[in-house]
């Protein structure tokens, strides 16, 4: 049985939609939670790694340097081709160890919208969520490494997700969170939404409106993906 390996950095930031086609596509699902098990992630190496997301800006190695061994593991991992999917933060490490930068400040996304898709976003994967609005919760931005395609983006942020070949996704938006879960995010990011003026009713209201559409497109998604591998 192939394994795949979430890093979880917060316990309500999980695979959430994404586990069921995972295990249904003969993954056996293992989560590694960084602040008990730092010590634990140098020595992975799964069939797939998918690094989730966390409120912790990808710099901020002084403070937080379990950081540096995150993105190493994914330095050496998109070196040997091997498959990863990096989700948020994920994502800005995945784009920071292939190249890439990250922008930090300017506007705040959160909340409900769609992506726009590039050519190439619309010819692989990602086309399952043309239209379709997707959880967007994020300060910090990263800019598209070297030899990536760009697959997606918003007038605020035309970096939202990027391949580098078949094994490496990036995406700086959220597919994974569960609709019906998304309650334990409000009450996790409480203090980030009323700092930036948020209001928790109207990304509730959202998450019961576009739930089961975002749903099936993110599984959709993800057991094309899968299938590419």
């Amino acid at each position: 049985m192939p394994t795949a390996i979430a890093l979880r950095h917060v316990h309500f930031e999980d695979l959430g939609v994404l586990e069921p086609v995972l295990r249904d596509a003969g993954y056996g699902v293992r989560y590694v939670d960084v602040a008990d098990e730092t010590e634990e992630v140098p020595r992975l190496d799964p069939d797939l790694l998918i690094v989730l997301g966390a409120p912790v800006g990808a710099e901020d190695v002084a403070r937080y340097p379990w950081l540096i061994a995150e993105e190493e593991l994914l330095r050496r991992r998109t070196g040997l081709g091997a498959p990863v999917l990096g989700i948020c933060l994920g994502a800005q490490l995945l784009a920071l160890a292939t190249g890439g930068h990250l922008v930090s400040g300017g506007s705040t996304e959160i909340g409900y919208a769609p992506v726009e898709l590039t050519e190439a976003g619309l010819t692989g994967p990602l086309r399952h969520l043309r239209g379709t609005p997707v959880l967007h919760w994020h300060g910090d931005r990263f800019t598209t490494p070297p030899g990536a395609e760009l697959l997606a983006g918003t007038r605020i942020d035309p970096d939202q997700g990027f391949s580098i070949g078949a094994a490496v996704l990036g995406l700086q938006f959220h597919v994974e969170a569960d609709p019906a879960h998304i309650e334990r995010w409000l009450i996790g990011h409480a203090h980030e939404l009323a700092a930036v003026g948020v209001d928790p009713d109207r990304v509730r209201q959202d998450a019961r409106q576009y739930g089961e559409s975002l749903t099936g497109a993110a599984r959709a998604m993800m057991r094309e993906w899968l299938s590419g591998l």
